[in-house]
């Protein structure tokens, strides 16, 4: 089945059952050390939070083997930028909780983190993974980033680790992201864009989707989107190529973004 014959619902239909089963299969049992991403490849170079370095060992200190394993990210949004003690924290994608846990330690007991994410089942996981942790800063909320429960104006900081790409509507995303951040709030996004465009063969296969891979753009267009939904000054910190095998591999980059809502 050709990618231009997926509707959106099909997409995200695909991207719930994936994600669903990688929240299933997190067990605290493991050996996270040992064990890839659940099924996902999402997760920087295909090895889990533990190895390949996307975060800082003292980040991942206490935290639950569930949300390490359950992280499919292909980046740090947290190391973008400062968080400071006291602000609104949102994770569009949160998973099983791990950037949103890490967020939480940075904004203290005065601050808040919220988690939204449209799998039943990784929204289940994070919310056992928080009361494991005991921390009252952190809530979870079963949504779509295109529509939050979340006041106009309300957020100092939106996070997000390789999800974005997952949207079919990335415009709506990123007007969003708009509406919630305060004026002079930022953006902190770790995500996978293009430098040139995909192969058909690789748009056409659903499992791409679901990787992080299809749903990619190129990084003008990306940035193009933040713009045009009113996001200013952004900037791509830093990025590496994905190390696939396939020969279109290098096309596809994982990303550190910053961008601000204006003051």
């Amino acid at each position: 089945m050709a990618t231009t014959s997926y509707t959106d619902s099909d997409v995200k239909e695909l991207v719930r059952e994936r994600y669903g089963r990688l929240a299933q299969s997190a067990d605290i049992t493991t050996d996270i050390t040992n064990e890839g991403c659940g099924e996902s490849s999402c997760c920087g170079d295909g090895e889990p939070a533990t190895k390949n370095q996307l975060y800082e060992i003292d980040q991942l200190e206490g935290l639950p083997g569930e949300a390490l394993l359950a992280s499919a990210g292909c980046g740090n949004p947290t190391a973008i930028g400062d968080l400071g003690a006291g602000e609104t924290v949102v994770d569009f994608g949160s998973g099983g909780g791990i950037d949103c846990f890490i967020a939480a330690k940075a904004v203290g007991d005065s601050g808040r983190v919220v988690g939204i994410d449209m799998t039943p089942d990784m929204i289940n996981l994070a919310r056992k993974n928080a009361q494991t942790l005991g921390l009252d800063n952190v809530e979870f909320h079963l949504a779509e980033m295109e529509s939050t429960p979340l006041e106009d104006d309300s957020v100092d900081v939106i996070i997000s680790n390789c999800v974005i790409n997952l949207a079919p509507d990335k415009d709506a995303v990123f007007r969003e992201a708009y509406r919630i951040l305060k004026p002079g709030g930022r953006m902190f996004i770790s995500d996978m864009v293009l430098t040139a465009p995909l192969p058909a063969h690789a748009t056409a296969d659903a499992e791409n989707w679901v990787q992080c891979l299809s749903g990619a753009e190129p990084q003008d267009i990306y940035m193009g989107r933040m713009s045009s939904a009113g996001l200013s000054d952004i900037n791509i910190m830093d990025s590496k190529p994905w190390k696939g095998e396939e020969e279109w591999a290098s096309r596809v980059h994982s990303a550190n973004i910053k961008a601000y809502k204006p003051a």
